[in-house]
């Protein structure tokens, strides 16, 4: 069985990620597209068996698609 290749904090912005994802209703690979990224990498990122994950950049050009700030997809708190 692999370990958890992310840590809590990226977890926590992936998962908020796919709830925005979820709620327009787009798909893994259309929201790829707007993102100028490959057709797996939404599904790399959202399973936990990929060490895949969200950078600043992506953080930034998300928060343009999804019309919010890149602040939500941060926790109000720090994960100790």
């Amino acid at each position: 069985m692999a370990a958890n290749l992310k840590t809590d904090i990226e977890a926590y912005v992936i998962n908020k990620v796919k709830e925005k994802r979820e709620a327009l209703k787009l798909t893994q690979s259309e929201l790829a597209v707007q993102l100028d990224l490959s057709d797996g990498f939404i599904g790399q990122v959202e399973s936990s068996k990929f060490p895949a994950k969200y950078n600043l950049n992506h953080l930034n050009k998300l928060a343009i698609i999804f019309k919010c700030s890149v602040k939500d997809f941060l926790p109000n708190e720090p994960f100790k």
